[in-house]
């Protein structure tokens, strides 16, 4: 098949790799078109030092950058190779590193890349120019090296060239021409416009790197991407290294701790440095190829601001005392507001792809995953939900927005983080209608898709008095406060608030919904009017592309709880042509609190116009109400595993929601809780986070979700392949408990069948109520028995834990339908 006709913007790594892997399934109707003279067309891969490192703390990017090293090391130019497996060495010169760097070895073998902790005596044998004095220890990965980046472009643009694909370099994009598609209700490409003529098209991918932003922008699309300078610089010869006859022979270096890296040349030195402040540079204002003084790409070095990166060199690598910085660039790269790339279809103009956002480090991947994904219509060998263009909130594209996260990204690289550890300014950029309450009772915040969300709440201090709650190790003692158990204990035995405002509400209305939200869900959702039905979303290979609850509010309107923006995307993308449904998002005008605990019948029957007993407003059932004079919809939902409902109502009420509800739950031992407890709490019920415990390289039946599938209701998305996935389940999440208090873990990190890694955890923290440290696993099913005995790698330590079977608390649901007010219901 020659496949649709398809325009690649942009012939560096990443579309030389697109072009590849297209061509190689088929498609051959592929132009690829460049402003520069190729291979080294004059962006981010023409001087990218070329440093590969695979070590990350997200399973997906360690996957693309290790299918690049496989590629890249198989492919050659005449004979010159196009990748040199020199290893890759990460330094700790602080005890903080030091302990950082067992993180990282966790997270490989999390995602199953070898890499070792190794000594400051074989640091120095690795790497002899090293300082033994300056060295702790070191994170030695054998598979990492460097990437030739133009020699990558030219070894893959043959290959695509020679099944067919059109090359054209020093060909400008202009502008990119679209039509009206009135049946898709929204725009499609239909050419890309150049200084040297149109070139028709069906589809357009976007791989123009650091001019990416000025591309979208000729179809209407924000992308929040911002280039910025970072500076390299090369010695001249170092003597230590005189006579060095190969190109690289040590492994590359990271110094984190001073923001450096380092990589050899023959005699010389590469020094990267990411320590200086950040440059920025608006797309609009990259020179043109033909005015540029070296390249588009690369900007004059300013050497004032190498000045603290070439004195710890000297210090960290004392041979480079007899020598000097010869030459230095200050190149540009892409970043974005979350450091991840940018993969996807424009939301609003069909057949604009991009790629975006790529380094070398991820770019074969990139170049893999997006092929799939055009031919395919999803992507099988990578999860790629944490990259989704469309994940973003409005306010997220906003410039200001971009300019401020992209930079605090650049100044962040190489930074210690906690997991909990929330983003910078701007802040606070959305508040719920309670946050001024939530700030009198003394709210910790953290950050969730721009909402000020609470973690704990320094007003119930009190409650510290009544309950030991154990103190966790140090790191997972960042981020947390003894408030956190107290709250969760709370919860369990009175009641307490919960604002749950940050969650992603949808509204699908109009005469064809129900037959709509059947098509696209796993369940049966076509129930009478204030049902609620927990359901998935798969894609079309029977993987899970989000989990959501249906609400029935009228005979042609639905109320969905989504998880985010990626959702809202697939539900556009999948409405009827015939204007039979409408979706918006109604998160930002409405709110919620959670109401959960054995005591919250007594809090809201008194204040309600309707009956919430059992028999009035039974379990997975919704109906609207008022609430003193808040007009409210209610549903009967519980995530902490309690008796309860999720509260909605509109913004301009929220306040006076909060504070009716305070009022009446105070008698009754109330308290306001957050987040740390919430997590508490749904973990003891086993119920999963989607983008934590499970994504879209997740099935149902693995993923302990498989009882939201309704085959017998008819044909959904995915049904045909989920029939295959049913028979054939190999591995399973798992609970485990841990004994220790101390040894709470915190996600991403290995588990061990004795010496053997045999998978991941997910999301983790401790239950107060059950007593035990809980985290769930990625495992082979053949070990997920209840009592089987594993280890957690927890830094530099083994965590010993046992599989349990699920859920930990009140597996008879007595609590959540009501008919157990009070006790231990383990």
């Amino acid at each position: 098949m020659a496949g649709p006709r398809v325009v690649i913007i942009g012939a560096g790594v990443v579309g030389a790799a697109l072009a590849d892997e297209l061509s190689c399934r088929g498609w051959t109707e592929i132009t690829v078109v460049d402003q520069g003279p190729l291979p080294a067309t004059g962006g981010s891969s023409s001087h990218a030092p070329g440093l590969v490192f695979q070590a990350n703390p997200s399973k997906t990017m360690t996957e693309l950058a290790r299918y690049t090293v496989e590629k890249l090391g198989a492919l050659d130019v005449d004979g010159q190779p196009c990748f040199l497996q020199v290893g890759g060495l990460e330094l700790a010169t602080t005890p903080e590193r030091l302990t950082e760097l067992a993180r990282r070895q966790g997270w490989l073998t999390s995602w199953g890349v070898e890499g070792r902790l190794v000594g400051p005596d074989e640091c120095v044998a690795l790497h002899p120019l090293v300082n033994r004095e300056r060295v702790l220890g070191g994170l030695l990965v054998p598979t990492d090296g460097l990437a030739v980046a133009v020699l990558a472009v030219e070894a893959q643009i043959r290959a695509a060239r020679a099944r067919g694909v059109r090359v054209l370099d020093r060909h400008e994009v202009l502008d990119i021409r679209t039509r009206a598609d009135e049946a898709a209700g929204s725009d499609r490409v239909t050419a890309v416009v150049t200084d040297r003529g149109d070139i028709p098209a069906d589809v357009v991918v976007c791989c123009a790197g650091i001019w990416g932003p000025k591309v979208a922008r000729m179809v209407g699309m924000s992308l929040p991407l911002t280039p910025l300078a970072h500076q390299l610089a090369w010695t001249g010869p170092v003597p230590a290294l005189a006579g060095q006859a190969e190109e690289a022979v040590r492994p590359i270096l990271r110094h984190q701790d001073a923001d450096l890296y380092y990589r050899d040349r023959f005699d010389r030195l590469g020094i990267g440095s990411y320590g200086h402040h950040p440059m920025p540079v608006s797309a609009d204002d990259i020179a043109p190829v033909d005015s540029a003084e070296q390249m588009p790409s690369v900007l004059r070095f300013t050497a004032d601001d190498f000045a603290d990166a070439w004195g710890e060199t000297r210090s960290l690598l004392p041979a480079t005392r007899d020598t000097k910085v010869e030459e230095g660039i200050n190149g540009l790269f892409s970043f974005t507001t979350d450091g991840m790339p940018l993969l996807g279809e424009s939301p609003e103009v069909k057949g604009f792809w991009v790629a975006e956002a790529v380094w070398v480090t991820h770019s074969a991947g990139v170049g893999r995953a997006m092929a799939e994904w055009l031919v395919d219509g999803h992507c099988s060998s990578f999860d790629l939900h944490e990259c989704e263009v469309n994940r973003f909130e409005p306010h997220q594209l906003a410039p200001a927005y971009v300019h401020a996260r992209s930079c605090r990204n650049f100044v962040e690289v190489y930074d210690i983080l906690h997991p909990l550890q929330p983003p910078g300014a701007p802040r606070p950029l959305r508040t719920s209608p309670f946050h001024v309450r939530e700030r009198e009772l003394g709210a910790f915040f953290l950050e969730a898709s721009g909402w000020e969300r609470p973690q704990w709440y320094a007003a119930n201090e009190p409650l510290l008095d009544r309950w030991d709650i154990p103190t966790p190790n140090d790191w997972a003692a960042r981020m947390w406060s003894p408030l956190v158990g107290a709250e969760a204990l709370a919860t369990r035995e009175s009641v307490a608030l919960y604002d749950m405002t940050a969650l992603k509400r949808l509204e699908v209305e109009g005469p064809g919904a129900a037959a709509f939200l059947q098509r696209l869900t796993t369940s049966d959702v076509d129930k009478s009017v204030g049902s609620v039905t927990y359901t998935l979303m798969l894609d079309e290979d029977g993987t899970l592309r989000s989990d959501i609850t249906v609400a029935r509010l009228a005979r042609h309107r639905f109320q969905i709880g989504a998880n985010g923006s990626p959702d809202l995307d697939w539900f556009l993308r999948h409405l009827p042509e015939d204007g039979s449904v409408a979706v918006r998002d109604i998160t930002a005008g409405t709110c919620c609190i959670g109401l959960w605990g054995p005591r919250a019948r007594e809090v809201l029957q008194p204040l309600a116009d309707a009956d919430f007993s059992d028999a009035g407003l039974r379990y997975f059932r919704a109906r609207r109400a008022h609430i003193g004079v808040v007009p409210v919809t209610a549903m009967r939902l519980s995530y902490v595993g309690e008796l309860g409902w999720e509260l909605y109502t509109s913004a301009d009420l929220g306040l006076k929601l909060w504070d009716t509800l305070w009022e009446a739950a105070r008698p009754h031992g109330g308290i306001a809780a957050g987040r740390g407890a919430f997590n508490s709490l749904r973990l003891e019920k086993g119920y999963r986070a989607f983008g934590t415990d499970m994504t879209y390289e997740h099935d149902p039946y693995e993923a302990g979700v498989g009882f939201a599938v309704k085959r017998e209701k008819g044909d959904f998305i995915g049904r045909a392949a989920l029939e295959r996935r049913a028979a054939g389940v190999r591995r399973r999440l798992t609970c485990l408990t841990i004994d220790d208090p101390g040894a709470v873990v915190m996600g991403k990190e290995p588990v061990y069948d004795g010496d053997r890694p045999v998978g991941y955890v997910t999301s983790a923290g401790y239950g107060y109520t059950v007593g035990k440290g809980i985290a769930y696993a990625w495992l082979p099913a053949e070990l997920a028995a209840p009592g089987r005995a594993l280890d957690i790698g927890y830094f530099d330590r083994r965590v010993p834990a046992v599989v349990a079977q699920e859920p930990l608390f009140d597996p008879a649901m007595r609590r959540l339908r009501g008919s157990h007010p009070s006790g231990d219901a383990r």
